[in-house]
């Protein structure tokens, strides 16, 4: 079984790729809700969280996302703090995941990959490309947030270009070239190398 990595910038629309692969009967692992859950549910985690960042960081036991952000997106060693506690309880997570599957091939979604390092036990990722302003401006309407504070975020990962780089393959989302066509294109490419690694 293939494992295929998913992963582009803030906005880039990686979950509408996602959705896609998933339509086509693609297991897809969506790391960035696995590392919410696991910071919901598991208490190791939520008291080593209140270690590091207060007892507000929960608010009636629910993770305080706003406060959170609030630390973690100003400050790039208490995000390299809040990564170290949570990627790895992900990772585990999406291994246990990979391991019960039965596709061809798999998909792993997760924004920070190479910067989580959790590209190391995949064999091909694929990188969702977009022009900075469109992901500026999809951020601010998903998210209701300013422009600052994507920006903000922007800053605290991987240069698009560089990530883009380090991807094996790139779908363009720029709302000029379809996306069908590119994410199809894949699967047929997929199924074919997975032919070869049984």
């Amino acid at each position: 079984m293939l494992k295929i990595g998913l992963t582009g910038g803030i906005g880039s629309g990686k979950s509408i790729v996602s959705k896609i692969f998933e339509t086509l009967g693609i297991p897809v692992f969506d790391a960035d809700t696995a590392a919410k859950m696991v910071m919901e549910e598991d208490e190791t985690l939520k008291q080593q969280l209140k270690a590091a960042f207060g007892e507000a960081v929960y608010e009636n036991n629910k993770l305080n996302r706003k406060y959170l952000a609030g630390i973690v997106f100003t400050d790039k060693d208490e995000l390299n703090k809040l990564n170290a506690l949570v990627h790895p309880a992900a990772i585990e997570m999406g291994l246990q995941w990979a391991a019960k599957q039965q596709s061809p091939y798999i998909v792993k979604e997760a924004a920070l990959m190479f910067e989580a390092g959790s590209a190391f036990n995949l064999d091909y990722v694929i990188g969702v490309s977009a022009p900075r302003h469109l992901r500026i401006l999809r951020t601010m309407q998903r998210d209701h947030i300013s422009r600052e504070e994507v920006m903000a975020r922007m800053n605290k990962q991987i240069d698009e270009e560089v990530k883009m780089k380090l991807c094996d393959f790139v779908v363009l989302n720029d709302e000029q070239e379809l996306l069908l066509p590119q994410v199809l294109s894949l699967h047929k490419k997929f199924l074919e190398m997975a032919k070869h690694t049984l």
